[in-house]
């Protein structure tokens, strides 16, 4: 009779166990520099969602990251990432962010990246809109949320534990945290002192660990494999135009692609969204506040976090579209009041901020109701290059 032969399930069961506990930075030279350069625009969801590939990026100093929401996919020729490759100025942006992408989703991809963050140069794009009264939603926040990055919140030792009580207690807040028991477990360890709790998330620690490397696996996986690369939109004509010059070439690239309407939204954009209800949205935002969110609690999260890592941080303070705001009757005077906040609120903190909210009215500055495009893609990128030039 054979004995069965365990060797080689046993060795395959090391080579396991050796893969799924050691360091998952030991993995990182599998990621190429193609790839790394492939995701800078991919605006890919896994990308953001991930971890291994924005830690390779943050170890090479040639990208800028540009932390944001769905401004950065309206990739247009005076966009930062079409724009530089016409003009170099020594750095590479590097898109993280999404429709729907706002600061407790950003305040969980910087914890998960703490140690790469530090002395780091970064940019963040700050939207009006984000700071209704109701805060983030479920239905913003749930198709942006990272398992991996959650898991690596509740291990990571670079937060304070005033930091990551608070974070967890605004985690737990959202349904697609609690349907994962293991995650709520380990978060309500971190918010509440009793016995009870702590003991639970002492005892699935072990399991919470596990699958947190699992994940972080699969990242790679998923990194390795992932192979969309977004064709470049760049026009040659841009080179080396002064800041006015560029201004007046945007500015008919506006007025050619916003003939339609007089908000100077983009004519696509104008013909499905707006003209088929537009008396429906006079006066739609007249109730509509922005100096009262929870945004503000978790936008002071990120710049916490940002102080402690000494990230270098330029923030850039969008404005809305000033023609179409007054049509929907969102005053003036609560706009400033939103502007002049949010200003002060960053540079309490000592972040310098890009300013543009005295463009409300500047023609072809915003591309449709909320986001920026053309002259305002222009301005943004003399702010880019002033900061990389300060900070380099």
């Amino acid at each position: 009779m054979k004995h069965p032969k365990f060797g080689p399930f046993l060795l395959a069961l090391a080579l396991f166990g050796i893969l799924l506990f050691m360091p998952v930075q030991y993995l990182f030279p599998l990621i190429s520099d193609d790839k790394v350069e492939q995701a800078a625009t991919s605006l890919d969801t896994d990308m953001f969602q991930g971890t291994a590939i924005q830690k390779k990026m943050l170890q090479d100093h040639k990208y800028l990251p540009l932390y944001g929401s769905s401004e950065l996919s309206r990739l247009d020729i005076y966009h930062p990432s079409n724009y530089f490759k016409i003009n170099p100025e020594g750095f590479t942006p590097y898109l993280i962010g999404r429709g729907g992408t706002q600061s407790l989703v950003h305040f969980l991809s910087l914890a998960a990246t703490s140690n790469e963050i530090k002395n780091q140069r970064i940019v963040f794009i700050l939207s009006p809109q984000w700071f209704i009264k109701e805060g983030l939603d479920d239905a913003h926040f749930s198709p942006n949320f990272s398992t991996l990055q959650a898991y690596d919140f509740v291990f990571n030792s670079n937060l304070t534990p005033k930091m990551k009580k608070k974070a967890a207690k605004r985690l737990l807040k959202f349904e697609v945290v609690r349907q994962d028991k293991l995650l709520t477990t380990m978060l309500e360890g971190l918010v509440h002192d009793d016995f009870i709790r702590t003991c639970k998330a002492g005892v699935m620690k072990p399991f919470a660990y596990t699958y947190k490397n699992v994940l972080e696996r699969k990242d790679i996986v998923t990194t390795l494999t992932n192979g969309k690369k977004r064709k470049p939109n760049t026009d040659a004509s841009l080179k080396g135009l002064s800041l006015e010059q560029l201004s007046a070439h945007a500015e008919q690239t506006g007025a050619r692609e916003s003939r339609s309407n007089t908000f100077g939204i983009v004519d696509k954009y104008y013909h499905h969204k707006v003209a088929p209800k537009l008396s429906e949205l006079k006066g739609y935002k007249a109730m509509e506040s922005y100096d009262k969110s929870p945004e503000y609690e978790d936008l002071q999260m990120i710049l916490d976090l940002l102080k402690q890592n000494n990230t270098k941080a330029l923030f850039v303070s969008i404005p809305v579209n000033g023609p179409w705001y007054d049509y929907a009757e969102f005053p003036k005077e609560r706009r400033y009041v939103y502007y002049q906040k949010i200003r002060h609120f960053i540079e309490k903190d000592g972040f310098p901020v890009a300013d543009f909210s005295a463009h409300e009215y500047d023609t072809y500055f915003m591309k449709d109701t909320i986001h920026i495009g053309w002259k305002g893609w222009v301005y943004m990128n003399e702010s880019l290059k002033q900061f990389h030039h300060i900070t380099n």
